[in-house]
């Protein structure tokens, strides 16, 4: 099996100041900086010659989008053993 990374999440604080640190001084080529909402915005940005990319952005606030049966407040359920 032939394993790739291709996006790698991180972390920023204020996302114009992130995506022109890394376009203007890193030199990497901004593929897609999509506003969804008034609360949600997506950038993504890959190094010349890589196939792996970079994304950040905004909203929704941490907390609202969990996934998962423990989030939604259900004990997740195991299966019998037989």
């Amino acid at each position: 099996m032939d394993w790739k990374l291709e996006l790698v999440i991180i972390p920023v604080s204020d996302v114009d100041r992130a995506k022109a640190f890394y376009t203007e001084q890193v030199g990497f080529h901004a593929d897609h900086d999509h506003t969804v909402s008034d609360e949600i915005r997506f950038v993504q940005l890959t190094p010349p010659g890589s196939a792996c990319s970079i994304a950040f952005g905004e909203g929704p606030p941490r907390g609202r989008a969990r996934l998962g049966a423990r989030a939604a407040g259900r004990r997740a359920r195991r299966p019998r053993r037989p």
